[in-house]
């Protein structure tokens, strides 16, 4: 089976869902309630580039990434008072300090992705300092739909979905240039890359 990628409709549903659970509130409110639980010295496994015009399908993918055991940061949520609209230094630094204290970072790549002011910013300066600990996750309208993105994109691994050879079982997985892990290895900060064989 080939592998799948994530879709915008998963992700809603996961909102949708973690939105239920906290009743009358919105995809924001959610988030932004993470705040005052947040430590300046918290570790996290993940640190979510996004595009802010996404709340719902960031809310969703923190749910679906926190269901396979990982902490995960997002901006807006641990820190409602940074002011993503302007490129500041004191948003620079505490947007550093946060993905210091992120074991890796996943790039969610959707169509706002590509007008965001930060992402990019985001993706190099983590590669700069944990190269091994940069993933892409397209969100898809089909699971099946190919990912192109951004030309840059293609240097890293990507977040899918897929079962293990001769097993039913699924896994999230990152993969890609020749190699494979598992999500768990990966946000852990220790990625065990495995080479793809000839069955």
């Amino acid at each position: 089976m080939a592998a799948r990628h994530f879709t915008k409709t998963e992700a809603r549903a996961a909102a949708q869902a973690a939105t239920r659970q906290f009743s009358a509130r919105s995809a924001g409110q959610i988030l932004e309630s993470v705040r005052a639980n947040t430590r300046d010295s918290e570790a996290f496994d993940i640190f979510l580039s996004h595009a802010i015009a996404d709340a719902e399908l960031v809310l969703g993918v923190k749910q679906l990434l926190e269901q396979q055991g990982a902490t995960v940061y997002v901006d807006w949520s641990h820190d409602p008072q940074l002011d993503r609209s302007k490129v500041n230094t004191e948003t620079a630094a505490l947007l550093r300090q946060r993905m210091r204290q992120s074991k890796s970072l996943i790039y969610l790549a959707t169509d706002a992705a590509t007008t965001s002011k930060w992402m990019p910013w985001e993706l190099g300066f983590f590669d700069g300092f944990r190269s091994n600990g940069v993933a892409i996750m397209p969100l898809l309208d089909r699971e099946t739909d190919g990912f192109a993105g951004q030309e840059y994109l293609g240097l890293y691994p990507r977040v899918t979905k897929d079962n293990y050879r001769n097993s039913a079982a699924s896994d999230v997985f990152v993969e890609g240039l020749g190699r494979w892990t598992t999500l768990k290895s990966f946000r852990a900060g220790t990625p065990n890359w495995q080479s793809y064989t000839n069955p």
